[in-house]
């Protein structure tokens, strides 16, 4: 056990213990008189006083002492009972710090650093025993506590789990706490006096991967897009490692692909996830993934048990797994017996009586009167009941139609050649009854019958017709001699024996109904009679999207077929797939669909070929058949992973993996069904259906085993893809009854040489011996891991065609239309994280265009808006940023997209005065300016200012200055322009909210003072301008001496303060006599005011200096986190709110009495 360390001197404690091993600061030491195998005086001596000793002062016989070089003080940080404990802890000091140390300038720094190191990992294995013991212990208590004060995280970020470890800055680790939330990656370290936090969303993690290093053996690697950071020195690397995964996984798949992500109910609430439920959660994905069960089923119990084997006589050690419908058994030993027991082929589960050859039996009797017996169950009282329980639960939901004889009639429409009840074979499954077509009533949809089958699958010309029949008469006795041992339904025992079967081939009259048993299909079928019917009554008729893209497929499907030849496999084949798309909206129809449901028809009937297309694409290839295909990505990258572990000198040659997913990528799609012939390709879904997605990855890896040579010689990608389609074209099924499918390459050239054919059993046969260790477990755990990387690169895609479509419509630099598509995605995902209930459907969408996947509402704008938005006025920051929303969200759906922010920014930042007065004009008019608007209550709102004002200002010099001859050529000059496209009038009231914009931006400007003045004279300028416009229109034209009215006196100083607070005390004379009714007369253009705005040139210079953005981003990426936490906080606390500019002071005050470097990595 690690040891706290103390100094103690060894002068005199030399003679008690003898070193073993010894390096530049660690020394491992034994106790004299322990391990010895002689008997020395003072090792006996040294025996005996320990012996004496109170058992509370005995001392352990090793110990792992830290020494500095050149001094006599030493520090005890390990300590074991016996060799192997003591010398555990030695390899991991050697592994993790050993090579570490030599970094450090001084011995203290050693010290400090390696006592640092223990005493995290003491504080660790505390934490650990104590989470055994109860679920919350106080460590881990203590822990959030830390946590909440250290990132000032909102209530909702939910702490998982915490580590002690080492995050690397270059080759100098820093000792600390990595903390695991349910959005972020945390790390924290107070060491040398220096502060540091680390924040990683799990969002921006590209990937996740296990590597070493010179100084490590063992090392975790995060990488962002722009930053790879390692830790290590974990107590146990593998669990951080697994922990990590399932958080960046159910993270990921809850933010960015809401499309197809179906959570367990337990996650469904990110607050509630605790390293509990991920545990359950990694067991219930690998229960599913192994036997293969809808994903709807919840595992409940996973119990250590024995299950007799009567094959072999004996019990055989594994794992019960029980869920809502199903009892599943698992041995230790991989491959050795599985079964599945379906509850609703379950007839009772008794308690048998406890002895000693036979501890805590039960019997598990099934319907084809089959029994199991399970021994060695851990409180199995309890578990009887439960499963008790649910089996009633599932026969009162699905009332069995075979409690009585009509077991068999029930049967027998899923196996319609034979009975599976009682003690009978499969007989007779050679040849199927023409009786069979006649089954269903008159006036049902047609099925596709075995005799379609065989109008194109008769025997070859190549090989002798009754050697290829005998071939199947082998293979049929040898699978009804396997029924009769291993059982014929669903809950047969699935051993080695079967695998073997199924890698030579099954015959052709059994291939649909073992697809169905293995695939379970056949428990849908039996539990869903008239479901497929009804579909297909409801479905038929419509006209959709969907329905067109079916109809277009149709004759796409195997048509050198004969059975799709004609109407009737035609219909079918429409009728199953409308079905289907009519159950499964979400998936509706995917290209490849209609090839492998023209498979299953031939092999199946047309209900049975409708549930195990539900198998296919809702269990056995999740989320292959959605609109992005993610399931086909994910295990295409798996594979290129596989190929590089298993095909190094291939993986080299081919550096470009998109070389190798053009071509390999549609082997998962259509199981190899469109690459090779007909009879060999359903050769691959015999091995699909009993080992699922594995059978596909081994024979990958065969396929390009067998042509490494060729594709290591070609010249380019086109080359290797000729190699790969020649190869696979001519690969033929010896055992098939019918003739070798057409070739599906016929492109090639003539004077190629021939390709040598390769027989289907003989590539499966080597796939299965040479690749077939892969465990379901680690394809499930790679499959988690690429998931990450596959969903990123979706993300990347996705922002690399926003920014193409924005950046020729904007004048930004690329690098700061990056930075500010990162921030917008960023301020999206912060409210996902913290705001509850939060749309995410309504507002990040995969199957949107690109430019519409991530859209921000209000509120977000707003934040968005005060903390990259140039015009900065205040409190009055926020009505803008709603005004500007309203403005932007043209379809009123209260939402906009990054297109419209970044274009609103561009104005701003980079366009020309006319343009910027034009949008803060479209901001203070409808619909940017409403009735209801927050600033409705401002005294600006009513008529503040007499437009009986005259236009002579004082300068500071005392001369004069009169407009009036100005203000009459300019509404001349107006008078004769006609812009095309015309902007509504402003009114009065919205003027002044105008006025009161520019007022605000001129705030704390270099130039205040003079553009105070500059407003001045422009408003009286424009109130003179509407006064004018209203006197001309109550008259009909324009008044030629309107400005012989004016008055000529000099204003005093007083009177040039437009934006005094007249609201206190007595309104003016002019306010009062200015009749509320004529405020809809008064009107202003947007010409009038760019005109005025024109005549100064202090104003001017304000809007044309140039600016940059850049400063604004720096900033946004240090406190936006620290923005949106105090958001949070002030909206829990209404009176604490305060303006977005004292929030950055905050944070940077903050920063610099702490002095924390405070990172938010992207």
């Amino acid at each position: 056990m690690w040891l706290k360390p103390e100094e103690v001197l060894l002068k005199n404690a030399l003679k008690l213990w003898v070193t073993q091993k010894s390096s530049c600061y660690f020394i491992l030491q034994r106790r004299r008189g322990h391990g010895e195998g002689g008997g020395r005086l003072t090792g006996r001596l040294v025996g005996a006083l320990d012996a004496v000793l109170d058992s509370s002062a005995r001392v352990a016989p090793f110990r792992i002492l830290l020494q500095v070089p050149g001094s006599q003080v030493y520090s005890p940080i390990a300590c074991g009972a016996t060799p192997e404990e003591i010398n555990q802890h030695w390899d991991w000091l050697e592994q993790n710090l050993l090579h570490t140390l030599s970094v450090f300038d001084s011995a203290e720094d050693v010290v400090s650093f390696v006592k640092g190191k223990v005493k995290a990992l003491i504080a660790e294995e505390t934490s650990s025993r104590l989470a055994e013991q109860e679920e919350e212990p106080e460590k881990f208590r203590e822990a959030l506590v830390k946590f909440e004060a250290r990132f000032n995280f909102p209530e909702a970020e939910k702490l998982v789990t915490y580590y002690s470890c080492c995050c690397w800055k270059g080759r100098v680790p820093r000792q600390g706490w990595l903390y695991l939330s349910i959005n972020h990656l945390c790390f924290y370290s107070f060491f040398l006096g220096k502060e540091l936090k680390l924040v990683v969303p799990w969002v921006d993690i590209q990937k996740l991967e296990k590597t070493s290093n010179v100084f490590l053996t063992a090392t975790i690697r995060i990488t962002t897009h722009s930053k790879v950071r390692d830790f290590s020195m974990f107590l146990n690397l593998e669990e951080v490692f697994k922990v990590m995964e399932q958080l960046a996984d159910v993270t990921l798949r809850r933010l960015l692909d809401n499309e197809g992500f179906d959570l367990d109910p337990d996650l469904q609430a990110p607050s509630q996830i605790t390293k509990r439920d991920l545990e359950a959660r990694a067991q219930n994905e690998f229960f599913r993934a192994f036997f293969r069960v809808p994903r709807r089923e919840k595992l409940h119990t996973v119990v250590d048990c024995s299950l007799w084997t009567p094959f072999s006589r004996c019990h055989t050690a594994g794992r019960m797994f029980t869920s809502d419908s199903y009892i599943c058994f698992a041995s230790k030993e991989d491959g050795c017996c599985s079964v599945i027991l379906p509850l609703r082929e379950v007839v009772s589960i008794e308690k048998m009586e406890d002895t000693s050859l036979l501890p805590n039996p039960i019997i598990i009797s099934i319907r084809s009167k089959m029994a199991f017996q399970f021994i060695e169950l851990k409180d199995r009282d309890a578990l009887v009941e439960c499963l008790r329980v649910r089996l009633q639960q599932v026969h009162a939901d699905r009332p069995a139609r075979y409690h009585s004889s009509c077991e068999e009639d029930v049967m027998a429409h899923v196996f319609p050649s034979a009975s599976v009840c009682g003690d009978h074979k499969f007989e007779d499954l050679a040849m199927v009854s023409s009786q069979d077509s006649e089954d269903g009533e008159e006036g049902k949809s047609p099925l596709l019958r075995l005799e379609a089958r065989r109008a194109v699958l008769q025997p070859s010309s190549s090989q002798s017709p009754d050697l290829r029949t005998s071939r199947e008469q082998i293979k049929t006795s040898l699978w009804n001699d396997h029924f009769a041992e291993y059982g014929r339904t669903v809950c047969m025992f699935r051993t080695e024996k079967i695998r073997k079967l199924v890698a030579m081939g099954i015959p052709e009259s059994l291939r649909g109904r073992l697809w169905l048993l293995f695939s379970d299909a056949v428990t849908d079928l039996a539990s869903h009679p008239g479901y497929y019917g009804e579909l297909v009554e409801e479905s038929m008729g419509r006209c959709c999207l969907v329905t067109e893209e079916i109809e277009r497929d149709l004759h796409r499907s195997l048509p050198e077929h004969p059975a799709f030849q004609n109407e009737t496999g035609i219909a079918a084949l429409r009728r199953v797939l409308t079905a289907y798309a009519h159950r499964n909206p979400k998936i509706g129809y995917c290209q490849s669909m209609n090839i492998l449901t023209s498979v299953l028809l031939l092999y199946a009937k047309e209900e049975e070929a409708f549930w195990l297309l539900v198998a296919v694409c809702e269990r056995m290839l999740p989320d292959y058949f959605n609109h992005r295909v993610i399931g086909a990505q994910v295990d295409q990258s798996v594979f290129e992973e596989l190929v590089r572990e298993h095909l190094p000198e291939l993986a080299e040659h081919l550096q470009d993996p998109a070389a190798l997913a053009s071509v390999s990528l549609s082997w998962f799609l259509t199981l190899f069904l469109s690459i090779m012939p007909l009879e060999s390709a359903v050769h691959v879904v015999d091995c699909f259906f009993y080992d699922g997605i594995k059978a596909i990855f081994q024979l990958g890896l065969a396929v390009l085993e067998a042509n490494t040579q060729d594709l290591c010689s070609s010249k380019d990608d086109g080359q290797a893809l000729m190699v790969l389609s020649r190869f696979l074209d001519h690969i033929k099924n010896e055992d098939s009854p019918g003739p070798p499918g057409g070739s599906h390459h016929a492109f090639f050239s003539d004077d190629q040489e021939p390709c040598p054919v390769t027989d289907i059993a003989d590539l499966i046969r080597d796939a299965y011996e040479r690749f077939g260790g892969q465990s379901v477990e680690r394809i499930e755990r790679m499959r988690c891991r690429h998931r990450i990387r596959v969903l990123q690169g979706h993300e990347e895609t996705t922002k690399q065609n926003v920014l193409r479509v924005v950046t020729p419509e904007v004048s930004f630099p690329l690098e700061d239309l990056e930075e500010l598509y990162d921030l917008f995605k960023r301020e999206h995902m912060l409210s996902c994280y913290w705001e509850q209930p939060w749309p995410v459907a309504s507002r990040h969408d995969p199957s949107r265009p690109y430019a519409e996947q991530y859209r921000i509402d209000a509120r977000q704008f707003a934040h968005l808006f005060q903390l990259v938005s140039p015009w900065t006025c205040g409190a009055h920051t926020q009505i803008l940023a709603e005004r500007a929303f309203r403005l932007l969200d043209d379809n009123m759906d209260h939402l906009i997209e990054f297109k419209a922010f970044v274009s609103c920014l561009d104005v701003m930042y980079n366009g020309e005065m006319n343009e910027k007065i034009k949008l803060l004009y479209r901001l203070h008019i409808p619909p940017a300016l409403t009735e209801n608007d927050q600033d409705s209550q401002s005294p600006l709102k009513n008529t503040l200012l007499s437009t009986s004002r005259p236009l002579v200002f004082g300068k500071p010099n005392g001369d004069a200055a009169d407009y009036q001859k100005q203000l009459k050529q300019m509404i001349k000059d107006l008078a004769k322009e006609k812009d095309k496209t015309e902007m509504p009038q402003m009114s009065q009231r919205e003027f002044i909210q105008f006025c009161k914009t520019l007022y605000s931006m001129f705030h704390e400007d270099p130039e205040e003072n003079d553009l105070y003045q500059a407003i001045a004279t422009v408003t009286t300028l424009l109130l003179q301008i509407g006064e004018v416009g209203q006197r001309s229109s109550s008259s009909g034209s324009c008044s030629q001496d309107s400005g012989e009215e004016l008055q000529a006196s000099a204003p005093s100083p007083e009177q040039d303060s437009v934006f005094a607070d007249t609201h206190i005390g007595p309104a003016p004379p002019d306010a009062q006599a200015f009749p509320e009714e004529a405020e809809g007369d008064w009107t202003v253009s947007l010409e009038h005011i760019l005109a005025s705005l024109l005549t100064e040139q202090s104003l001017v210079n304000f809007f044309e200096k140039p600016l940059d953005i850049k400063s604004k981003l720096e900033n946004v990426k240090i406190n936006q986190y620290s923005l949106k936490t105090s958001e949070m906080s002030s909206q829990s606390q209404p009176e604490l709110k305060q303006d977005s500019s004292l929030l950055k002071k905050r944070v940077s005050n903050s920063k610099a009495r702490t002095n924390v470097s405070w990172v938010v990595s992207p």
